[in-house]
C-alpha cells in the first residue's frame, strides 16, 4: 500500500471514528496564485507531502501518478478528473465533439447539430491523414496549425515510433482590436513596448464594454450566448465519457479565439491554466478567481446546493438550462433568461 493511500485511508477512519477536524488539511504542488489563497483561508492547513489531507490541489502529473492508488474518503477533494484529458487533449476534445454533434444530428436534426459548430476544422495524423489531405485540396491557401498530441510516455519517445500530430485550420480572419492580433502572454511579454506593470490582458467587462461601444448591444449579447453554448455543449459532450467521481472538481481554462465577425471558436481546453499572475490586476483577478472557486467547493459545508450564483460563477446547467429569476414580462408571459452574468 502507498503513502498516499494509508494516508487518505487513516483521515477517512479519523472522520468516521467522530474525531473531528478543527480545520483542513490541504496539499499544494503548485507554487503561485493558488498557494496564496490557502495560506491566507481561515481554518485551512498545509501539510507536507506525506501527510494526511483533506484537499489537494495538485498538477495533471501526480494526478496519472498517484490517484489510482490512493483511497479518498468521503470528504476528500482533489482538482482534477481521474480523465480530464477527455476533454483537455485537442484530438480527444474534437474527437467528443464530433461524435455529440453526430448525436444530435440524429436525435434533433441538423439545426441543433448546428449549435456545435463553433471549432475549427481538425485531424489527427496519421490516422486522419487523407482525410486531411482531401481537406488540404479543396482548400488551396488555407494555413494549418500542428502540434503533437501529447499521448507518448517518456519511454514511447525514445523508441522508433510514429509520433501522432493534430492538425487544425488557422482562422485567418481574428478580430483585431487596434489593428493588433491579440495573442497570450508569452508572446506578448517580448515585444520592445510591453509594459509589466499594465500587463496585456482585459477582463471581460472591459472586453464587453469595448464591443458594445463598437457593435451594439444586441450583437454582443448574441456573442455572450455563443460563448455560453460553447461552454455547456463542450461539457456535455465529454458528460457520459468523464468518470463521475464526487471526489474530483476541475478548473478548466477554455481557448477562445472571436473572428472579424464576431463568432467565437473554441481553439482548445487546458486542465491547468496559467494562476502564475502577470501583474496585480492580472493577480486580483486570479486571486477571486480562486477564492470563489474553493467556496464552489464548499469544504467547510456552507451551501445549500440551491444556489444559482457562487460569487463570479453562475449556475448554468443542472439537468437542463438553468434560468434567471427574474423573467422579463412581455404581451402576458415571459423571456426566460440564462442564468448568466458573463461580462
Amino acid at each position: 500500500m502507498s503513502r498516499n493511500r494509508t494516508a487518505a485511508h487513516k483521515g477517512h477512519q479519523k472522520k468516521k471514528e467522530g474525531e473531528g477536524r478543527s480545520c483542513i488539511r490541504y496539499r499544494c504542488g503548485l507554487t503561485n496564485t493558488i498557494q496564496d489563497i490557502l495560506n491566507h483561508r481561515p481554518g485551512w492547513v498545509e501539510v507536507k507531502e506525506d501527510g494526511e489531507w483533506d484537499f489537494n490541489w495538485c498538477d495533471v502529473g501526480w494526478l496519472r501518478e498517484n490517484f489510482d492508488h490512493s483511497y479518498m474518503g468521503e470528504h476528500m477533494r482533489i482538482c482534477h478528473f481521474r480523465n480530464h484529458y477527455e476533454l483537455t487533449r485537442k484530438n480527444l476534445m474534437v474527437k467528443n465533439l464530433k461524435r455529440y454533434r453526430k448525436s444530435l444530428e440524429r436525435e434533433s436534426g441538423r439545426l441543433e447539430a448546428s449549435k456545435c459548430d463553433f471549432f475549427p476544422r481538425t485531424f489527427e495524423l496519421p490516422s486522419e491523414y487523407h482525410i486531411f489531405v482531401e481537406e488540404f485540396k479543396r482548400n488551396p491557401g488555407s494555413t494549418w496549425i500542428m502540434k503533437p498530441d501529447g499521448t507518448r510516455s517518456e519511454e514511447q519517445k525514445e523508441e522508433a515510433q510514429v509520433e501522432s500530430y493534430v492538425a487544425q485550420r488557422y482562422i485567418e480572419n481574428p478580430y483585431l482590436i487596434a489593428d493588433v492580433h491579440l495573442t497570450n502572454v508569452a508572446v506578448q511579454k517580448t515585444a520592445p513596448d510591453y509594459d509589466p506593470e499594465k500587463g496585456c490582458k482585459w477582463q471581460m467587462h472591459q472586453l464587453r464594454r469595448y464591443l458594445t461601444a463598437k457593435h451594439g448591444l444586441d450583437t454582443v449579447q448574441t456573442l455572450f450566448k455563443e460563448i455560453d453554448n460553447i461552454f455547456i455543449r463542450s461539457l456535455l459532450s465529454v458528460q457520459k465519457t468523464i468518470i463521475n467521481d464526487k471526489h474530483c472538481f476541475e478548473l478548466y481554462g477554455y481557448d477562445i479565439l472571436l473572428d472579424q465577425d464576431l463568432k467565437p471558436w473554441l481553439i482548445e481546453v487546458n486542465a491547468s491554466p496559467s494562476l502564475t499572475a502577470s501583474s496585480q490586476e492580472d493577480f486580483d483577478m486570479k486571486y477571486r478567481l480562486l477564492e470563489d472557486t474553493l467556496h464552489v467547493v464548499d469544504m467547510e459545508g456552507r451551501l445549500t446546493g440551491k444556489e444559482k450564483r457562487i460569487g463570479g460563477y453562475d449556475l448554468m446547467w443542472n439537468d437542463g438550462p438553468v434560468y434567471k429569476d427574474d423573467g422579463l414580462e412581455a404581451l402576458g408571459g415571459s423571456y426566460l433568461i440564462a442564468n448568466t452574468h458573463l461580462g
